[in-house]
């Protein structure tokens, strides 16, 4: 289990998380989905250990990772984008070598290795050198890197980028098999292969947590309309008329003539109402043959999509509140007179100081709390090492 609490990181003044919290479960594949520089790499490199969170817990499988860094590395296998590999080894030599950094015992070695090899399909090759190898085998070669010594966690960066489709549909296959034994953080902008593969998605932008929901929740929550594309023969051109019996249309689209002589409409209603039925009950009635109906279904990339232009257009007209409001005040203040303008300004900055001196004292004790849930924690941690219910 990965449980992330209240993490931010900063760079100097600039915030490249900020205040985040998730839990992923044990055995669950998880798409980390964002567009460029929303903090998923950062995030990322956090929960491996690679960079340092400036507030805030990461607890990887009962182990903080600041306080127990290697035993967190421990348990993580990752597989970064850009798949880095010593081209001049074999592919069982990187393998075995990838086992000697993660102190795979000696005498297990020669077994674990064998596994992972046939675990990603690569028992076939491990003969030839790394550079002789295709882009999807090469793929795998990281992925064996980064399953071998066991990990418990794997984080998968972009792991089918590049690929042609049956690669891709190979290296899809294998992480929904990872995903019956391993935690799986799989970040990935191919938003379809995420809807496939993953159980839930966590999005992530300009550093904020905006959703963590399975595909097919955040996909319902955004479809707020229904569309029917309905193909009819309708010799008498009465589609139009008739249309306009249906209950709570918005619109009906002419798409095109198809080569039979057929045509093909949109029809947009209310998303409670069920246009299929309305159209097999008034259509055939009226002399329309109906050949061909497909309701259009939002997909994840539309939900996604949305979704971040849903909480861009709120974070600007906040902003926009927070100036107008600051406007106003500069205006009230310019109207004042010398004396009477000095003592406002006194008083602003003193709300502001309560204010800040409000924020800080919550924060402290949300900080509180947490150190107390994890000294709670550690006790319990104690309690099943030493009843060797954790080896």
């Amino acid at each position: 289990m990965i449980e992330v609490k209240h993490v931010t990181k900063k760079y100097g003044n600039f915030i490249a998380v900020d205040d985040i919290n998730f839990t992923i479960n044990n055995d669950e594949v998880v798409g980390f989905l964002g567009p460029n520089g929303a903090g998923k790499s950062t995030t990322m490199n956090m929960i491996t250990g690679y960079i340092e969170p400036t507030n805030g817990k990461i607890i990887v499988n009962d182990y903080d990772v600041s306080k127990d860094p290697k035993k967190v590395k421990r348990q993580i296998g990752y597989m970064p984008e850009s798949t880095p590999l010593y081209n001049d080894l074999t592919v069982r030599e990187f393998v075995n070598y990838m086992a000697d950094l993660k102190y795979v015992k000696r005498k297990e070695k020669k077994e674990k290795v064998d596994k992972v090899l046939q675990d990603v399909g690569l028992t076939s090759v491990q003969k030839k050198l790394i550079r002789n190898l295709s882009r999807g085998y090469k793929q795998r070669v990281s992925m064996a890197g980064a399953l071998i010594g066991d990990p418990k966690v794997l984080i998968l960066d972009e792991p089918t980028v590049g690929l042609d489709p049956k690669q891709i549909t190979e290296i899809r296959d294998l992480i929904r098999k990872l995903g019956k034994n391993h935690t799986v953080i799989l970040s990935s902008h191919i938003l379809s292969e995420v809807s496939q593969i993953c159980e839930r998605v966590i999005i992530i932008n300009k550093g904020k947590v905006l959703a963590v929901d399975t595909p097919s929740n955040l996909e319902e929550k955004f479809e707020d309309e229904n569309r029917i594309f309905v193909t009819v023969e309708d010799e008498q051109n009465k589609i139009n008329k008739i249309a306009k019996k249906i209950k709570n249309l918005k619109s009906i689209e002419f798409i095109k003539d198809k080569n039979d002589g057929t045509k093909q409409y949109e029809l947009v209603a209310n998303k409670s109402t069920d246009l299929r039925k309305e159209i097999f009950n008034l259509f055939p009635k009226n002399d329309i043959n109906i050949l061909e109906l497909k309701k259009s279904e939002i997909t994840l990339e539309d939900a996604f999509l949305k979704l971040i232009s849903q909480k861009e257009t709120e974070a600007e007209e906040k902003k926009k509140k927070e100036e107008e409001k600051k406007a106003k005040r500069e205006e009230e203040l310019n109207k004042m007179s010398k004396k009477d303008r000095k003592e406002a300004i006194k008083q602003d900055k003193k709300d502001i100081k309560q204010k800040e001196k409000e924020e800080f004292n919550k924060h402290w004790e949300e900080n509180r709390k947490r150190e107390k849930e994890e000294k709670e924690r550690i006790k319990e941690v104690k309690k099943k090492i030493k009843k060797g219910g954790k080896k």
